[in-house]
């Protein structure tokens, strides 16, 4: 992603997000068997918490693939030193659907769930179909990236506002900084654009979320925590 794009870096906050837009207005056939969507209202409604029988058990209810929580329990350890602050973890399941809730935050202290939706990079997903099918770290792929995150704290940028910055831990995503890959609101994220169109617009690469959960996400992610996609 060039500089025009990822903007200045100045004492650890963005001035400029490079993450654009990249929502398509018209409707796009669905690849494969999408899920039936029921509609969804026009303000976003209070996101799904799934609370644990005495914080005795991580996600009693199953929301998440099991292999998802190994993995990103097994890369908190890899880059402990990276990771500082484990009381949460936030994981993405790109194996679904984008207008289904696939950002979870695990609180590994209490056990409860939280879910989210969250987009995809149009480079990922070149046909629309709501599911993402590759990745890259390219600058430029506008394609979303799997691995581990670093949670680098809020910031604010001039294009997309309000939003949590990313470092990048591993071979698969560590020009995250470069791309400007980062946590941020997008119109085509949120519950009306899911019930026109039937799935989430997608991104240049952004973990794009509703503005409404972007409030909580935002207050909540800080830094040192974990956010680690996989497919």
């Amino acid at each position: 992603m060039r500089l025009s794009r990822r903007g200045l870096i100045l004492g650890g906050s963005a001035l400029l997000a490079g993450c654009s837009s990249a929502a398509t207005t018209s409707s796009i056939p669905l690849v494969g068997a999408a899920p039936t969507l029921s509609r969804v209202p026009d303000h976003a409604p209070a996101p799904q918490v799934h609370m644990a029988d005495a914080g005795t058990v991580i996600d009693p209810h199953g929301l998440v693939r099991k292999d998802l929580v190994e993995r990103a329990r097994a890369a908190m350890d890899t880059h402990g030193h990276r990771i500082g602050r484990r009381d949460r973890m936030y994981l993405v399941d790109f194996q679904k659907f984008s207008g289904s809730e696939r950002l979870y935050e695990v609180d590994l202290e209490g056990g409860w769930v939280t879910s989210y939706r969250t987009s995809h990079g149009r480079g990922s997903d070149p046909a629309h179909s709501g599911y993402a099918q590759r990745f890259s770290n390219e600058p430029d792929s506008h394609m979303s990236s799997i691995g581990a995150y670093a949670t680098a704290g809020a910031s604010w940028g001039s294009q997309q506002g309000p939003n949590v910055l990313l470092d990048g831990l591993e071979y698969s995503n560590n020009l995250a900084r470069e791309r400007a890959i980062i946590i941020h609101g997008a119109d085509y994220a949120d519950p009306a654009f899911l019930a026109r169109e039937g799935k989430l617009g997608r991104s240049y690469g952004c973990f794009s979320v509703s503005h409404a959960d972007l409030v909580p996400l935002r207050e909540r992610m800080g830094e040192g925590r974990l956010l680690f996609a996989m497919t």
